[in-house]
């Protein structure tokens, strides 16, 4: 069943150009044009506060209109709508006419369903919207105001494609060659970070093991002078004062037998 559309009215605008587009916002209007289904282009007025408010309705762009200019009517979809960055508002909309029958191309907000009865959201996941519309063809008067994704037994690393998606009758993806995803089921960021945190300290633990076991490096000019052996290389000494312990040899410059 056709849903009934929303009626938006505007004026002829004789002037075109950038001209004629201030013109209309000093007036309180906002400027637009009317194109397709073989028809010259129109450049049309809105009024501005009317305009906004469908604006603020949310899925402008996707929404079709019946636009009524100075009494005729014609039923549009809102192509492109240009706000000023600094203030918010309207500054220019082109409409596209649609013809009868017509088949239009629209972006689809998605809407997830179920999150409480997810194990992985459960655990900590982070759901990971990939899609948060999708793109479809579909007849003018059966653009779906939004598709739902069913959450309920997805576990962490599990994924929607768009195969998991009911499209009403006559909706089509506008990529058919492959089965995208929609969205994701990730596990939480500071499971994540504590692994390469965990590894980090094994690894300074076992730099200082193998430094431990270095010899500290003999002082400048003491080889030679009595100094101990590096840890390693050669018999270890043994204790002073040992039952039987050989006397030491005299080293170089050490006491000499009189």
């Amino acid at each position: 069943m056709a849903k009934e559309m929303i009626k938006i009215k505007a004026t002829a605008r004789p002037r075109s150009g950038k001209g004629g587009a201030r013109q209309s916002r000093r007036d309180g209007q906002v400027p637009a044009v009317v194109y397709g289904d073989s028809k010259p282009v129109e450049t049309i007025a809105l009024d501005h506060d009317a305009l906004w408010k469908q604006v603020l309705k949310g899925q402008f762009t996707s929404t079709v209109f019946d636009l009524v200019v100075d009494g005729k009517e014609c039923r549009v979809i809102p192509r492109e709508l240009q706000v000023d960055p600094v203030k918010d508002q309207p500054l220019h909309v082109d409409f596209m006419r649609i013809g009868k029958d017509a088949v239009i191309r629209v972006a689809v907000p998605v809407r997830f369903v179920n999150q409480g009865l997810s194990p992985g959201l459960k655990r900590g996941g982070v759901l990971n919207i990939v899609r948060h519309e999708i793109e479809v063809t579909c007849p003018y008067d059966r653009i779906p105001p939004h598709f739902e994704v069913n959450l309920e037994g997805l576990d962490i690393g599990r994924s929607v494609h768009i195969s998991a998606v009911k499209l009403p009758e006559g909706v089509k993806a506008v990529i058919q060659n492959r089965d995208f995803t929609v969205a994701t089921i990730a596990g939480a960021k500071k499971e994540e970070e504590e692994v390469p945190a965990a590894a980090a300290v094994v690894g300074e633990v076992a730099e200082g093991a193998e430094g431990a076991a270095v010899a500290a490096p003999t002082a400048p000019g003491a080889e030679g002078k009595g100094a101990a052996p590096a840890a390693g290389k050669g018999p270890a000494a043994p204790a002073a004062g040992g039952k039987g312990a050989p006397a030491a040899p005299a080293g170089k410059g050490g006491d000499k037998k009189k």
